[in-house]
């Protein structure tokens, strides 16, 4: 199980996506059915793994052109916020919530980008594992879980993606990215709800 970027600067107050003036309730609607999924996969003893996007504190990994375009909507990335300098790494809006806090033990992924397989070590930790299948939950659907599950499916996994465990800035877009994957027969994967796959691992 793979929980992607839920940290205070994307479902948070005060965070990145509230200062950019987005609709929190969109991204912090996943939290409870992923709380409900972990706790079962835990007792179940799957792997879970956790991703946070951040950058480091010198911005040394940080493209000109992402700075940019996030100044543009006036959330810059490293620029001072509510929650600390926006999406670097130590900064408290880029801790994961406590609602769904890893324990001791679980993955985390820390990764510059919208992917959790770019400039991370993900790949080799998931080979290192034996997994070969991979349950997709968190934010944005549209962006950072969408990118990690077509590279997951690049990569050969099987993908599922659990649609109320999963979330977006633009109801739209949600909606949008869950039937790109279903076209010609999964082309990304899978999408469930949580309610089937609970009923399946019971």
């Amino acid at each position: 199980m793979m929980v992607i970027d839920m940290q205070t600067d994307f479902c948070g107050k005060g965070g990145y996506v509230d200062k950019m003036g987005y609709d929190l309730s969109l991204t912090r609607a996943p939290i409870e059915p992923i709380r409900q999924v972990m706790a079962v996969m835990r007792s179940q003893n799957f792997t879970i793994i956790h991703t946070r996007e951040g950058h480091r504190p010198d911005l040394s990994d940080l493209p000109e052109n992402k700075r940019w375009r996030s100044r543009q909507i006036g959330a810059g990335i490293g620029d001072p916020g509510p929650c600390g300098r926006i999406l670097v790494r130590g900064e408290p809006g880029w801790e994961i919530i406590p609602e769904l806090a890893p324990l001791a033990g679980e993955v985390i992924i820390d990764k510059p980008g919208k992917g959790s397989f770019y400039a991370t070590d993900l790949d080799l930790v998931l080979k290192g594992k034996g997994i070969r299948n991979i349950i997709l939950t968190g934010i944005t659907t549209d962006v950072c879980v969408h990118t990690t599950m077509r590279d997951a499916n690049d990569r050969g996994y099987e993908c599922l993606l659990l649609s109320d465990c999963t979330g977006a800035t633009d109801y739209g877009n949600y909606q949008a990215a869950l039937k790109m994957i279903k076209m010609q027969g999964g082309v990304f994967g899978a999408v469930a709800d949580s309610k089937t796959l609970l009923a399946a691992l019971a």
